[in-house]
């Protein structure tokens, strides 16, 4: 393949802190490393500059693309500044390909205005799918907008794009891939135990997906309530965060319900809630002892659970959406019934009493990911979407 002019655009990327965000600092990486040229809109964030390079990608930030500010500004009257703002982009980046990431939400001037410039510059449009959504929003913008094709994240994506009548030929499914370099056993928590000493000898119960209940905290605050009371060194490990994409401005009401449920449930020994950067998780994964994903909804993926079982630590999640795809019983973790805290429970017992079953469930898992999830197998699947839509096939 030729090297490639790519214009990516997403709502969020680091600073902001999400598994979308997470999966474009990779896969984005690593299209530069193979020679070809990426430049990537996304949304403005405070104190950060609206042009600048984040590890040899060009980023382009805009109030715009920034949900944030968008939900509180209003979607009215806003065409002629989306057009200009693409029309910009373009002109520096001058693609090939024009790939964008759940666009098919939240906003359907951006979607249609970018639908309607790549047929007129005869730019292949292409869409990764990380969620899906159940409104008319989402009905309207992933059947009428004319994807050229669409990456869907998980076959539980693919099949929920097709149960809207969209052609199976023409979505690919392409897992995630992690960094198992980065992601791996033998890390030392070294800096994490000196910023945070309150983790040193606690039994780590780590969930690692942001604070909100679709994340299933809830179920992995009550289940941590009957853990302790077999395993009293036991602490649950929240990830908080700074920086997040809150569309529905609905995350510190349902953070300070988890901190309301903590202190009612007399847990502040036993729950660890704090910010953590992208740099501390690999630390954090090897400190832990078992990594659970309760979610309470259908999760289309879920990178954390790559990340676990790379850094060779067992995941128990929720038998919803496209996690059950990764997780299997038994071998790697665990899977349980959506808002099962009890099993739930049970499942972090059985893995903090018994060192060999969370051993053999950790290196099976790391096994796996070295073999199908790595961000070198993404990448050639997303490179090879690439030359199949631009050769026409």
């Amino acid at each position: 393949m030729k090297n490639l002019k790519i214009a990516q655009m997403h709502w969020g990327f680091p600073p902001i802190i999400g598994g979308v965000e997470t999966h474009l600092a990779i896969l984005l990486r690593e299209f530069i490393k193979r020679g070809h040229k990426v430049g990537l809109l996304t949304g403005a964030v405070e104190g950060e500059k609206e042009q600048c390079t984040y590890n040899e990608i060009a980023v382009y930030r805009t109030p715009i693309l920034d949900l944030n500010w968008l939900v509180k500004r209003g979607l009215d009257a806003l065409e002629d500044e989306i057009t200009k703002t693409y029309n910009n982009f373009f002109d520096k980046t001058k693609p090939d390909i024009i790939h964008v990431h759940n666009m098919h939400y939240f906003s359907e001037i951006h979607a249609k205005i970018l639908c309607e410039m790549s047929i007129q510059k005869g730019i292949p449009f292409i869409l990764t799918a990380h969620n899906v959504w159940d409104d008319i929003l989402f009905l309207k913008l992933a059947r009428e907008v004319c994807w050229t094709h669409i990456i869907a994240v998980s076959h539980f994506i693919k099949k929920e794009l097709m149960g809207i009548g969209h052609d199976e030929r023409k979505i690919t499914v392409v897992h995630h891939g992690i960094d198992t370099d980065i992601f791996r056993p033998d890390v030392k928590p070294v800096n994490i135990l000196k910023k945070f000493p309150e983790l040193k000898n606690r039994r780590i119960v780590f969930h690692p997906a942001r604070m909100c209940m679709a994340k299933g905290c809830d179920v992995s605050i009550k289940a941590i309530r009957l853990v302790k009371e077999r395993f009293p060194d036991a602490l649950l490990v929240m990830a908080g965060t700074k920086s997040t994409i809150d569309w529905e401005l609905s995350q510190e009401k349902e953070i300070a319900y988890f901190v309301d449920m903590v202190k009612a449930f007399d847990l502040r020994e036993h729950v660890f809630i704090n910010v953590y950067s992208l740099q501390e998780m690999p630390e954090l994964y090897s400190l832990a002892h078992v990594c659970v994903y309760p979610s309470s909804v259908p999760e289309p993926f879920g990178l954390t659970m790559l990340e676990s079982l790379a850094s060779g630590k067992p995941m128990i999640v929720s038998d919803t959406g496209g996690m059950p795809e990764i997780i299997m019983d038994d071998i790697n973790g665990y899977v349980i019934k959506v808002k099962d805290f009890d099993m739930l429970a049970y499942r972090i017992d059985c893995l903090l009493a018994k060192d060999a079953i969370r051993e053999r469930l950790g290196n099976t898992g790391r096994q796996i990911v070295r073999t199908h999830y790595t961000k070198e197998i993404m990448t050639k699947c997303y490179l090879d979407i690439y030359n199949r839509v631009l050769s026409g096939a």
